[in-house]
């Protein structure tokens, strides 16, 4: 059985970044992208580390994907083809081409976004079986109910936005609307259900139909219409209900969601640190 942990690290260039947050501009708050962009840089040897420390620790393999020249040729290969979308957008889905190019080589992977940081060294392999289904998290706790939309509670990344967004394709191809919001920023997964995800499959057609939804659409109202957009997680979320593939859910421990708490529970296995407070995950890594 051959694993392998991968991340990806692509240091954005200032002029590719996007303000998706628009109304932290009338804050005078620094901008989330720009602060990961400061961060990250801050932060990448000790981000490297972590995970390579851990992938020994589990007798995995580590692989860190960075702004190389195969990055270069796919994204300027994707932007040609679909100028609309964002360099975030961009690496986004790069990651999951990444997912298939290792499933030619290795039986399992693990994906970690570079801010996520491995606190104990339980091995995810030995304890999630992953042909039983993907291993994600979901933010289904996090979905703000239609009435509570405004003009300027939501972002394009929010939670919620992506839950609508999903529910608006399934709908669109006839299907249940039920989904679930998927976070990719941690992803086991295996061959088989690569295979039956079948993520690229339509890619074009599918990318279509969201800018259609978001532009044309009637089947919500503007005030959620206008944060939909092409992300990899909404994308990721319908294919799973279009191809009904099996997925187990990572509870907290496997997935912690380091927001607003300011603090990391005990049992904490793999700390994703979406307010990229490092200095707080080291110290309690280190405690």
């Amino acid at each position: 059985m051959k694993r392998v942990i991968f991340s990806l690290y692509i240091d954005i260039p200032s002029e590719d970044i996007d303000i998706f947050d628009k109304n932290i501009l009338k804050t005078g708050d620094t901008p989330m992208n720009i602060r990961t962009k400061e961060q990250f840089a801050k932060h990448y040897g000790d981000l490297c580390a972590c995970k390579q420390i851990y992938a020994d620790a589990i007798g995995a393999d580590f692989i860190l994907y960075e702004y190389d020249t195969n990055f270069t040729v796919w994204s300027e290969n994707i932007k040609k083809q679909y100028p609309y979308l964002t360099m975030y957008n961009i690496i986004n889905f790069y990651k999951i081409h990444l997912m298939y190019e290792l499933s030619t080589k290795y039986d399992e992977i693990l994906f970690l976004d570079f801010d996520v940081v491995p606190m104990k060294n339980e091995n995810f392999f030995e304890l999630w079986d992953l042909t039983k289904g993907i291993a994600v998290l979901n933010n289904n706790n996090k979905i703000t109910k239609i009435d509570s939309v405004t003009d300027t509670s939501q972002t394009i990344r929010s939670p919620s936005s992506k839950y609508f967004n999903t529910q608006a394709m399934l709908i669109e191809k006839g299907l249940s609307p039920k989904n679930d919001v998927i976070n990719t920023g941690i992803v086991g997964i295996n061959k088989d259900h690569l295979v039956k995800l079948n993520y690229f499959e339509n890619f074009k057609d599918n990318l279509a139909m969201m800018s259609e939804l978001k532009n044309s659409s009637d089947i919500f109202p503007k005030k959620v219409l206008q944060y939909f957009g092409w992300d990899n997680e909404t994308l990721f979320s319908f294919k799973i209900k279009e191809n009904n593939v099996s997925v187990q859910w990572l509870d907290d421990k496997w997935h912690y969601f380091l927001y607003q708490q300011g603090f990391i529970p005990k049992d904490t296995i793999l700390c994703h640190t979406i307010n990229k407070d490092f200095d707080l995950v080291w110290r309690r890594l280190n405690a």
